[in-house]
């Protein structure tokens, strides 16, 4: 069994006074994602921020067979709101688990770490990784797995991911979502907040995270960082070296002109992502193969979009969609028609 964090679903959505939809990202995406795992929200009557779930008292989500209360929403800081702690300590007393991905932890609330003693109940903090965590062996592990690169952060791995996962569902592939970060895991219901893993273990985490499957089953793994941040690097390597993937698929953000937070460092283009990401793949997994490059082409003239992705495609050999726009069939094609490697064999 793999070793990580575990969610119990259903889940109300905290929401609470949220300003605005920029800090109730977490809550719009579980329930884009996860509807069926979402039986109401649960907000304060000032709050104008609507999931579009049915509103429910703690206790009306209780009856209704929810298991956890989900903090849905972040505010500056990352810290958890003096008035939310009445909520947070009458859904314990209800018998619900707290899940949060906030910065600050649940645990170091003295009121609700007690509360949750006494009702046996769980505060999960999601950025907090499982205990006792392997390093990496770098041994083959049977199934097949993708995994989601970039050229930079924040540019679709999560979103793109999702989708593929999805759409391999709906042809009837066997597969899993394997989520790295905190809105993934609370998706999911599982995975490994692989940021917050101690850089020793992240390639063993990565393992355990998609551990021995059969042999037709695709783990698609949600991608974190980038090789080409300097900030994020090594937790990209990490995720790369331990998930071994069979597949990569490249996000692209084709506005941006330099790395996150880091002016001097411009976005690589596609393909030298591309040749990064398979010559360091090849340590763990040498028949790895790119499969597609996700665009996001949100901001882009609807007018340019199309010869954008062409030009893309026309450059890299491969498939190129804007996932949530166009979906990506055409990236499923190109993975279910690639005939991978046997073990051992050389790409």
């Amino acid at each position: 069994m793999p070793v990580t964090l575990q969610l119990s679903a259903p889940y109300l959505i905290f929401l609470g006074d949220v300003p605005s939809a920029v800090y109730a990202k977490t809550a719009l995406g579980i329930v884009q994602w996860a509807p069926e795992k979402c039986i109401a929200q649960h907000r304060f009557p000032e709050c104008e921020i609507d999931t579009g779930l049915a509103d429910m008292s703690i206790a009306e989500a209780t009856a209704a067979g929810a298991k956890s209360l989900l903090i849905g929403s972040a505010p500056v800081g990352g810290a958890i709101q003096v008035n939310w702690i009445p909520s947070l300590l009458e859904a314990i007393a209800a018998g619900l688990d707290i899940v949060s991905g906030l910065h600050t932890k649940l645990e170091d609330y003295p009121e609700l770490r007690e509360a949750a003693e006494r009702h046996n109940v769980r505060l999960v903090d999601v950025r907090v990784p499982p205990q006792n965590l392997p390093i990496g062996s770098g041994e083959k592990r049977s199934g097949k797995r993708l995994l989601a690169v970039g050229t930079d952060c924040s540019v679709g791995k999560k979103y793109t991911t999702l989708a593929i996962s999805r759409a391999l569902e709906a042809r009837g592939v066997n597969c899993d979502f394997r989520a790295t970060g905190q809105t993934g895991i609370m998706i999911a219901g599982s995975g490994m907040p692989i940021d917050a893993v101690v850089c020793d273990f992240t390639a063993g985490a990565a393992e355990s995270l998609s551990p021995n499957n059969d042999p037709d089953h695709w783990d698609i793994v949600e991608g974190q960082g980038s090789l080409f941040t300097p900030a994020y690097a090594g937790v990209s390597l990490g995720l790369l070296h331990g998930s071994q993937p069979d597949a990569i698929v490249v996000c692209h953000d084709p506005l941006r002109e330099h790395i996150v937070g880091c002016p001097n460092h411009p976005v690589p283009s596609v393909q030298t992502c591309i040749d990064t990401n398979l010559l360091l793949a090849r340590l763990t997994n040498p028949a790895v193969r790119c499969v597609g490059v996700s665009v996001n082409t949100s901001a882009v003239a609807p007018e340019d979009r199309r010869g954008l992705l062409d030009s893309i495609a026309a450059q890299t050999g491969l498939p190129a969609v804007d996932s949530i726009i166009d979906g990506v069939d055409k990236i499923i094609d190109q993975l279910l028609q690639t005939q991978l490697p046997k073990q051992g064999e050389l790409a």
